[in-house]
Order: structure tokens, then C-alpha cells, then sequence
């Protein structure tokens, strides 16, 4: 899971990583339809490209972001 989590090329795990801004400047909206489309996004390319698992962790991930997101909003 190391490989979908924090990666470096994405800001790494600092305070101004490319998903933590995304989640900041946007809506709640803006920022569930950033999750769900790249969840689809890679859910349609697992097995078309080198790791289907790979592919499928990462839409794995942008889900369980989404519902982090949306459980810390119903607080």
C-alpha cells in the first residue's frame, strides 16, 4: 500500500500535499466529485495497465479518502 499512499511525487506526507490542499481549497462537493471520479478513473484502467492491484488500491484509497472526509463533516 506504500505505493498509493504519500507518494513523493505528490508532495509526500507534508503539510502541503497535493490531496490536503485539493481537500482545503474546494468544496465538499468539489472535492467528492475529485474522489469519485478518480476512484472510476482507476477502477476502469485496472488490468490495462502493469498492476491490476495496483489500479484497484488506489480507487480503494480515493474511496476510504471520500468517506474520511464526509464522516469528518458530519461531525
Amino acid at each position: 500500500m506504500k505505493r498509493v499512499e504519500h507518494k513523493k511525487n505528490y508532495g509526500g506526507d507534508v503539510t502541503y500535499e497535493c490531496i490536503k490542499v485539493l481537500k482545503a481549497w474546494n468544496t465538499l462537493d468539489e472535492f467528492r466529485g475529485f474522489c469519485k471520479d478518480n476512484a472510476i478513473k482507476y477502477l476502469c484502467r485496472a488490468g490495462k495497465k502493469e498492476d491490476e492491484i495496483e489500479d484497484l488500491k488506489k480507487a480503494k484509497w480515493y474511496i476510504e479518502e471520500l468517506i474520511k472526509c464526509l464522516e469528518e463533516f458530519k461531525e
